[in-house]
């Protein structure tokens, strides 16, 4: 499966960070976008988008109502998510769980981790 990420992150810095982990793990195509509302626009804009790595805390939509948003769509409904927050606490976790992500990363993260995280995913999809 050709995969084609959304990364969403408020900071540019954390978005090149995950965007240079992907392309060393081999993955080329990704879209970037600034906040969960950014992310609803290019997913409705670009068909190829089939993988969402998103942060929680971020301006205008949050991750968690993005993951939530993603979810109530029935466009998107099985779309896999990965959330990679600063967020460690066991009742962040379970909420993201709850709004149905498929996996989770606490920052900061390496790369192999990443690239489990993904695996794992996308041999749950």
């Amino acid at each position: 499966m050709s995969v084609k990420f959304l990364v969403v992150d408020d900071s540019a810095t954390m978005r090149r960070i995950v965007g240079n982990s992907l392309k060393n793990l081999g993955y080329q195509s990704f879209v970037e976008a600034v906040d969960g509302k950014d992310a609803l626009q290019k997913l409705q804009s670009d068909p190829e988008i089939n993988f969402v790595i998103t942060d929680w805390n971020m301006p205008v939509m949050s991750g968690l109502e993005l993951t939530k948003a993603i979810r109530s769509s029935e466009q998107f409904s099985d779309m896999p998510i990965l959330m990679v927050t600063t967020r460690g606490v066991k009742e962040d976790i379970l909420q993201a769980l709850q709004a149905k992500v498929n996996n989770y990363i606490i920052k900061p993260f390496t790369p192999q981790i990443l690239k489990e995280k993904i695996e794992q995913v996308l041999a749950t999809v």
